[in-house]
C-alpha cells in the first residue's frame, strides 16, 4: 500500500511539472481555480458557524 501511495505521488509530482513546464498560463489558471475554491470553502464554513451561534 505505501508502495503504491509513493507511485501515484510521483506521478502527480510529473503531471504537475509537466503541465507547468509545456503551459503556465494553464497551470496559472487552475492554482487560481484552487485558490477559489479553498477561498469558497473556508466563507461557506463560517457562515455556517456564524449560522450556528445566531
Amino acid at each position: 500500500m505505501a508502495q503504491a501511495r509513493k507511485i501515484a505521488l510521483y506521478i502527480v509530482v510529473i503531471f504537475v511539472l509537466y503541465t507547468i513546464i509545456t503551459a503556465p498560463e494553464r497551470a496559472a489558471d487552475l492554482v487560481q481555480v484552487g485558490f477559489e475554491g479553498v477561498s469558497s470553502a473556508a466563507q461557506g464554513v463560517g457562515d455556517f458557524m456564524s449560522e450556528l451561534v445566531k
